[in-house]
């Protein structure tokens, strides 16, 4: 199978969230299931049924969590330099509106745009990638194309 990258950052948040299914809410939601069977009748009993999807996601996630976990490949962006790749802090500036934007390029299980980590599969990222401070790139959007300027490049 293939390694999935992780930041130390990210693989410690994966870890902490599985721990918390574990330890906090598979327990709340057995105790859930156990209290929802003592009002009898399962089969008209919404809170019993609430609490299986409950649990049967919580489980999900759990598989999910131990999967990536196991495949992890944990990156110590810190060591690294050079131009765009995983890890990378990029700023950069639209040309056309003069916004200055910052992202990390991190794996698809860490990503998050609203908090400027970016997935290294998505179009931004790969157009980013094996760039140098000063190149200025083009990505095909949705909306369009779009013009970013490379501003600063920092591994940390």
């Amino acid at each position: 199978m293939e390694k999935i990258p992780l930041t130390r950052a990210g693989f410690d948040k994966l870890d902490a969230e599985l721990k918390h299914l574990k330890t906090v809410e598979r327990p709340t939601i057995i105790r859930a299931i156990s209290d929802a069977r003592e009002h009898g009748d399962l089969s008209e009993n919404a809170e019993y049924h609430s609490a299986k999807e409950k649990q049967s996601f919580i489980e999900g996630r759990v598989k999910e969590l131990e999967g990536v976990i196991s495949l992890a490949d944990v990156i110590d962006v810190s060591k690294l330099s050079g131009a765009i790749k995983f890890g990378a802090h990029v700023t950069l500036v639209d040309e056309d509106t003069d916004v200055e934007t910052t992202y990390q390029v991190v794996g698809e299980y860490e990503a998050d745009i609203e908090n400027g980590r970016l997935n290294m599969k998505s179009p931004i990222a790969r157009a980013l990638i094996g760039k140098e401070e000063g190149d200025s790139v083009e990505v095909r959007t949705p909306g369009g194309v779009k013009s970013y300027e490379i501003l600063s490049i920092v591994f940390n």
